[in-house]
């Protein structure tokens, strides 16, 4: 399927590996520019030069720290005008609802709340001047099935989707649609990380970690990079102008709800 959106410009956050990259990727296989940022120089550049490599588009990295009002003045400014932004951080870190301080839930709603929130204020009017414009913001299934030792997540996370459901409706009628991605379990450092944590609480293997949480998902296994890539593409395309304000599950079937 063409996307349509071949000589867009697009600012991915988080892009130099696991599911920023494989938006970014997909993106760039649909012949859009990409603006790349991450924190990490090595990475970062590594990853730049593999997608000029593969796609043949222009990318421009950016390392830097967008939670940071600096870091996001940077990124912004070497982003220009862009037609798509996808809004991607590392989640914080797991834990007991009493382990967590106020500045543990500040760091939070910096990374997982207020960055995608002051990126969209930034972006937004652009996109409404030009009279089109996709926003994607990578969240969790946790805004739909809270998991309880990610309590900070769970917490940031459904506030920039009660942003999300607001703001979207008002800037439906000049061309751009604001959705959120809830990816579940997918094959990522995030997801490397999570299964080693509760290994060491269990005192079992990050193997059997794994293979039991796979048994969990109705897929029987963990997502891809590539193919929550793909989902984000179609979101950002030509073809989804008639989705709006809406939180899509990519979770091999994990949240059992009917709506």
């Amino acid at each position: 399927m063409d996307l349509g959106i071949r000589g867009k410009r697009a600012l991915v956050s988080a892009g130099s590996r696991g599911l920023g990259r494989g938006v970014a990727e997909a993106l760039a296989a649909a012949g859009v520019e990409i603006v790349l940022n991450a924190r990490g120089h090595e990475a970062l550049r590594a990853t730049a030069q593999s997608i000029r490599d593969h796609h043949g588009v222009a990318v421009t990295a950016v390392a830097a720290d967008i939670t940071t009002p600096d870091g996001r003045a940077e990124v912004l400014a070497a982003a220009g005008d862009i037609d798509i932004l996808v809004t991607n951080a590392g989640g914080p870190p797991p834990g007991l609802w009493s382990d967590w301080s106020r500045d543990d839930f500040i760091a939070a709603l910096d990374a997982n709340m207020l960055t995608p929130i002051a990126l969209m204020q930034a972006t937004l009017p652009g996109m409404i001047a030009r009279r089109w414009g996709r926003v994607v913001n990578i969240t969790s299934q946790s805004v739909k099935s809270p998991i309880a030792a990610l309590g900070l997540s769970n917490a940031a996370r459904t506030g920039l989707t009660g942003f999300v459901a607001g703001t979207a409706r008002q800037v439906a009628p000049h061309g751009v649609t604001i959705n959120n991605l809830l990816p579940g379990i997918h094959d990522t450092d995030r997801a490397t990380y999570l299964d080693a944590n509760a290994a060491r609480a269990a005192n079992t293997t990050p193997e059997e970690v794994r293979r039991s949480r796979e048994a969990t998902i109705p897929a029987r296994r963990y997502g891809t990079a590539a193919e929550f890539g793909a989902a984000c593409a179609f979101l950002c395309s030509v073809h989804a102008g008639f989705i709006v304000g809406q939180n899509i599950l990519l979770d091999g079937g994990a949240v059992n709800a009917t709506i």
